[in-house]
């Protein structure tokens, strides 16, 4: 016959192990699957837009009118900026806005890119300079934004904005205006400009 001897230590040891495991396994058990629905939903949306091939102005022209921008035919500005290696605040800010639209810098850090700015024509509800940021690297479209030229003015995604009775936009599809962000969240503040 054997005889074993076991401390009180070991046995409060061992139901707190037991306790554990379970309140673990009924939390995996009744915790619905996380995965995000704005996944889905973005993955839909850029699935009907072109991101490659953008090889010459009349692309990335096309590219802006497939979401229903309007653009004047020639680029205001063409600038080569690097991605920087680390993200602080302001470019992790910009990138939520990429992720939105279903882009992501953050895949091309310490990557030099060409940003094309074009004039938008046809911005419903709003009669001051709107631009659109195309960020291009290796024949695709990896990043950019529609935005005003306003200090106060928004920054959004190229989803064209969704608008309200009045032909105003309501802020909706990616698009931040009216919410006054702040000029620093523009890209060139954290892209370090090749040209100067």
């Amino acid at each position: 016959m054997f005889i074993y001897s076991i401390k009180a230590n070991t046995i409060k040891l061992v139901a707190v192990i037991g306790a554990a495991l379970i309140a673990l396994t009924v939390m995996i058990l009744l915790i619905p699957d996380y995965s995000p629905k704005t996944t889905a939903a973005i993955a839909k949306k850029i699935a009907d837009y072109k991101y490659d091939k953008i090889r010459n102005n009349d692309d990335r022209v096309s590219f802006l009118k497939q979401f229903g921008w309007e653009v004047e035919e020639e680029p205001e500005e063409e600038v080569k900026l690097r991605i920087p290696s680390d993200f602080d605040k302001v470019m992790n800010s910009y990138n939520e806005l990429q992720k939105q639209g279903g882009l992501d810098l953050s895949k091309y850090r310490g990557k030099e890119v060409t940003r094309y700015t074009y004039k938008v024509t046809n911005y419903p509800g709003y009669d001051g300079t709107v631009l659109a940021n195309v960020i291009i690297y290796k024949n695709r479209v990896v990043g950019g934004d529609v935005c005003s030229s306003d200090v106060s003015g928004f920054i959004g995604t190229f989803e064209f904005p969704e608008t309200d009775g009045a032909g105003k936009p309501d802020g909706a599809a990616g698009n931040t205006a009216g919410q006054n962000e702040k000029d620093e969240t523009y890209p060139e503040t954290e892209m370090n400009s090749e040209a100067g």
